[in-house]
């Protein structure tokens, strides 16, 4: 373990017995238990269910030569009396009888080294490109050739699945933070909304479909994986989804085939840069979903610097909002009154409605979330107050701002914030709740953007009292580099301005750490991973949850005592 020296004048600890500011109400959900998402597996679970996403129980079969025909003349066209296609997917895992499988070209290897697992598996046919004609017809399967078969595939996977989501409401959620909150925010207003109806729900926490929860893979699905949770949830009554969309997606054409009633921008901060070659890029990707063959209205942040940007620029027409009060914006936060654990305020409206309104979760960007949910909603036609309502009843997100609460005198959370300004966002929301010290642990990805890593730890260390840097998912990095990179970071911060700085590789021994060092009234911080349930090392995805590893360290440190 490695320390640095900290500012000269730390906030003073309150006395013995003191308290947090919150004491009553709840600081995010108190989950009763860390990891208590039973529906979601932790990392070491078995998945019992077949690889892939769910698929609907009928599908009415296509002819392949129907899908042969909108690849155009230069897919070889089977006879008529070819094959009946009645699924599709990318993944030789998830093959099932009747698949047309997606032979995609990847970064080590392609789909067609896979197309004869496929074909035992039950394959009727094979998309892929010029690349993988040969080997996939080695199979002895008619092969569709496409120039860039991953382009093609989810207006494919829309019309086997008879285009499910066209009578679904479906409300898709963009930017660099906020995503998930404003998804589950918003899918609660659907909920109040659509008493009569089901809603559903996808993101990088879980896929639901009404009360069903599936632990997700990714932020969006493929598109084949997409169209088939879009039909379960036709087979299933549902009628409102909403889903978060996110840069890769609209690059790699995840929502082909698909167009949202209502697309949401929440904001635009560096990240991803190892996969956009800049801001500009970044930004030009989310703005794809801001044109009418992806969604149908838009409703934008416009306290954001990209989301004034889009409003100028936006191929569909816009919806804006402001949690900080502007008076151009189509909806406002007024008379914002920030509670311990969460925030009230009244949403003033583009015809002059007056919503009473509340974010379930503390911090000013948790009001721009629920503004950004309300005007969402408004937009797709419900009820601004009764979506509020729902809003508002929302029992909190998992990772974000998660209470731990193992029966110490100080407040525990857990959150996602993995980006500069998410770390910047939730400490000095947590500031203000507590007039003790706050003890952040924090690390960085490996294999992922390497430039917020210095500005991650110069941003812990100035805002935190103690900043217990630590690894994150190191993936096939070192974990002590990155470690350096944030250390060199927090040494940037002027000695006045400086918290204690602590570097513990290993994440176990850093929450314990931070928890050792907390007294009553203090705030301990586990940032980064959230609701991850696996920590990737080396190629290892090995069990780790942040809120169980927190609970734990409490009751030693209690029983230590």
């Amino acid at each position: 373990m490695i320390t640095i020296g900290r500012r000269s004048t730390p906030p003073a600890p309150p006395a013995p017995g003191g308290t947090t500011r919150h004491d009553s109400g709840r600081f995010g959900p108190d989950p009763g238990s860390p990891g208590n998402l039973a529906a979601v597996p932790t990392a070491d679970q078995p998945t019992l269910r077949q690889p892939g996403a769910p698929r609907p129980a009928h599908v009415r079969p296509t002819p392949l030569a129907d899908l042969a025909r909108r690849l155009g003349p230069s897919a070889a066209a089977p006879a008529d009396d070819g094959p009946q296609v009645t699924g599709i997917t990318h993944d030789s895992r998830a093959v099932r009888p009747g698949d047309l499988y997606a032979a995609l070209p990847g970064a080590h290897v392609h789909g067609a080294d896979f197309a004869a697992q496929a074909a035992q598996a039950g394959a009727v046919a094979v998309l892929t490109d010029p690349d993988g004609t040969e080997r996939a017809a080695a199979t002895g399967l008619p092969v569709l050739t496409a120039a860039d078969p991953r382009a093609e595939m989810g207006e494919l996977a829309a019309v086997v699945y008879g285009r499910p989501g066209e009578g679904m409401l479906r409300i898709g959620i963009t930017g660099t933070s906020g995503k998930t909150t404003t998804s589950y925010l918003a899918e609660g207003g659907l909920r109040a909304g659509h008493a009569a109806g089901r809603t559903g729900l996808i993101g990088t926490v879980e896929t639901r479909i009404g009360d069903e929860r599936i632990k997700s893979e990714r932020t969006t699905p493929e598109a084949t994986d997409l169209q088939a949770l879009f039909a379960v949830m036709r087979e299933r009554g549902v009628d409102a989804a909403v889903m978060e969309v996110s840069s890769h997606a609209l690059i790699l054409g995840r929502v082909d085939g698909t167009v949202f009633d209502v697309a949401v921008f929440t904001n635009l901060s560096p990240e991803h840069m190892e996969f956009h070659s800049g801001m500009e890029d970044y930004f030009q990707a989310k703005a794809r979903l801001f044109t009418p063959q992806r969604s149908r209205l838009g409703v934008v942040n416009l306290d954001d610097e990209y989301g004034r940007r889009l409003v100028a620029e936006a191929g569909v027409p816009l919806v804006t909002f402001s949690a900080q009060g502007s008076l151009d914006a189509d909806w406002r936060a007024e008379d914002v009154r920030a509670g311990l654990m969460d925030s009230r305020f009244t949403a003033i409206g583009p015809k002059g409605e007056r919503v009473q309104a509340v974010a379930p979760l503390p911090g000013p960007f948790n009001v721009a979330n629920t503004l950004a949910a309300l005007a969402a909603l408004a937009a797709a036609g419900l009820d601004p107050q009764t979506a509020a309502d729902g809003i508002a009843a929302v029992p909190g997100v998992p990772g974000r701002l998660e209470r731990v609460d193992a029966g110490q005198p100080y407040l525990a959370v857990v959150d996602y914030a993995h980006k500069t300004d998410a770390v910047e966002s939730v400490l000095r929301a947590l500031r203000t709740t507590t007039d003790g010290r706050i003890h952040a642990v924090l690390g960085c990805g490996g294999d992922r953007d390497a430039t917020k890593r210095a500005p991650m730890g110069a941003a812990v260390a100035r805002l935190a009292d103690t900043a217990v840097l630590t690894s994150d998912n190191p993936r096939s990095e070192d974990p002590l580099q990155i470690l350096s990179a944030m250390l060199a970071g927090a040494a940037q911060v002027p000695a006045a301005q400086r918290g204690h700085v602590i570097v513990e590789p290993d994440r176990a021994a850093a929450v314990a750490a931070a928890v050792a060092l907390a007294r009553p009234g203090d705030i301990v911080l586990v940032a980064g991973k959230g609701h991850e349930q696996g920590q990737d090392i080396a190629g290892e995805v090995r069990p780790f949850d942040d809120r169980e590893v927190l609970r734990a360290a409490i009751d030693k440190d209690r029983q230590e005592q």
